[in-house]
């Protein structure tokens, strides 16, 4: 018999933001993670919407919640704030649109950054996408915690991590990271 964990239980919570332009299909990555759905009927998001989902990473339970920003300028003072309290974000462009590629050096700054093509339309690799954002936050935490000499298996279950990217960040400008 499976051991059953209720909903509510997880090890990690990590908060996660989906940035990019108007329409590029943040809504419909997020709706095709957490539910396995895609609708070309999907609205312009207005302000910020959230779904969670719990994956599994290293036999630990991380609880995603991801928060899907709005794309449009107007929105941007409103959506910034969401950001606080995030430790990864996913830059959704569109292929087929040139410019929204061009503008994710206005969203990605000097952001740590790995590349992964997803389709939400065909379901293709937006798990592995959303997994692998997730595992590396994981890994970042188990960093973080071993150097203050923690056991992050002794950390209590549900708690938050906020994490300080800005010396993971420094790090990576002195290695000649992209």
């Amino acid at each position: 018999m499976a051991a059953y964990r209720a909903d509510e239980e997880y090890d990690y919570l990590f908060k996660v933001v989906l940035i990019g332009d108007a329409g590029v299909g943040k809504t419909n990555l997020l709706s095709r993670f957490a539910r396995d759905e895609f609708s070309f009927e999907t609205k312009s998001t207005i302000g910020v919407e959230f779904a969670t989902r719990t994956i599994h990473v290293d036999g630990k339970l991380i609880k995603a919640q991801i928060w899907d920003t709005a794309g449009q300028d107007r929105y941007r003072a409103i959506t910034s704030a969401y950001y606080r309290g995030s430790v990864g974000a996913l830059v959704v462009f569109d292929l087929s649109r040139r410019v929204t590629f061009e503008n994710t050096a206005r969203w990605l700054q000097e952001e740590k950054a790995f590349f992964t093509e997803t389709s939400a339309l065909e379901s293709i690799n937006v798990a592995d996408a959303f997994t692998g954002v997730l595992t590396q936050i994981y890994h970042v935490v188990g960093r973080k915690v071993l150097a203050i000499g923690d056991d992050p298996s002794a950390l209590p279950i549900g708690q938050t991590i906020n994490i300080d990217m800005k010396d993971d960040r420094q790090a990576a400008n002195k290695a000649g990271c992209c």
